[in-house]
């Protein structure tokens, strides 16, 4: 850790502007700020419009498009202000995110600071974030066209990105910060492994919630609605029937409520499992913050559906996934080296 503090510092700086951005973004779709920008200047994009001209001229544009044109028809300049500022704000700290990979990484590999394996990483880690920013583009055209929403695929595809940068981010940290080698058991890091995948699903499906705004229905827990453990929505929706499971309202809903119950139970089964064997501080650290957060968002996840997603709890519960994600991404680390 002390030879390579810095290149640390710089990897959990990283990690900590991710999770910002993901704050932001979270807050842009829940305001439906997403689409208030329609062009991508790389440069000049990062200075907002700074005179009255400017702002007619950006919501000008805004207009030509079908937000504007079938949804917020009723809006004015202020109005406008307003949704304009938290997608520039996500835009900006996007840019900056790539400033603070790129420059450091570029230094550190001058200096020789890196070693090949970590050089190896880093790219990697460079990658995911131009791809990332790719996305971001991705996702805002496909609600250029003609709907005033994105795709809900292309929105899970730009989360689950961001939330994976994060991840691998805070794992190369944690493999300067943890260079030694132990003794692994093979069972519990495989186990945990599952239920990594289990959360990153489960991430995906909130994601699909969110870009269908399907948490604005069946509002009612434990049952859906009409006091049904499955609501016929959730099958007629879509045709064929296993469309609706990612593409319908309710029955996105329905695999995001009901996996949630698989993913709170499966991490359980990895505490209890590891009350068998020999724990160290931070694999037991990790445990019981893991055991402890996933109630957390089971808790959080079923009051933002009870009250329909109100802001503060849309952001909390996307707060309490990010969370989530690091322990269960530390926890892995330390059963893994």
């Amino acid at each position: 850790m002390k030879k390579n503090k810095y290149v640390v510092y710089w990897l959990l700086t990283g990690c900590f502007l991710i999770f910002v951005m993901v704050l932001v973004g979270g807050i842009t779709r829940l305001t439906h700020s997403g689409l208030s920008i329609s062009d991508y200047k790389l440069i000049h994009g990062t200075i907002p419009p700074m005179n009255e001209q400017e702002w007619q001229e950006a919501f000008e544009l805004y207009k030509q498009y079908p937000e504007y044109q079938k949804l917020n028809y009723h809006f004015g300049i202020e109005e406008f202000k307003d949704i304009y500022f938290w997608e520039w704000l996500h835009r900006v700290i996007g840019r900056f995110i790539g400033v603070v990979f790129i420059l450091p990484f570029l230094y550190f590999l001058l200096k020789k600071k890196l070693d090949r394996p970590t050089v190896k990483k880093c790219l990697v880690l460079l990658f995911l974030g131009g791809f990332q920013g790719f996305l971001g583009w991705y996702m805002v055209k496909s609600g250029l066209v003609d709907r005033p929403d994105v795709s809900h695929f292309r929105l899970a595809a730009h989360l689950t990105t961001a939330f994976i940068t994060f991840a691998y981010s805070l794992w190369v940290a944690l493999d300067l910060i943890y260079p030694e080698r132990k003794e692994i058991n093979t069972k519990i890091r495989n186990l945990i492994r599952v239920g990594l995948v289990l959360l990153l699903l489960q991430i995906i499906w909130g994601a699909f919630v969110a870009g269908l705004d399907a948490g604005f229905i069946h509002n009612h827990w434990p049952l859906m609605s009409d006091g049904k453990l499955i609501h016929e929505t959730v099958y007629i929706e879509q045709q064929p029937v296993i469309k609706n499971f990612y593409e319908g309202k309710s029955g996105v809903q329905f695999v995001h409520r009901y996996l949630a119950y698989i993913v709170v139970g499966f991490i359980a089964l990895i505490w209890f499992r590891t009350r068998k064997i020999e724990t160290t501080v931070l694999q037991e650290k990790g445990l019981k913050s893991l055991l402890a957060l996933v109630f957390l968002q089971f808790v959080l996840g079923v009051l933002t559906l009870i009250y329909a997603v109100p802001l503060w709890l849309g952001i909390a519960h996307q707060i309490g996934a990010f969370f989530l994600l690091a322990t269960m991404t530390f926890t892995l680390h330390r059963f893994s080296k």
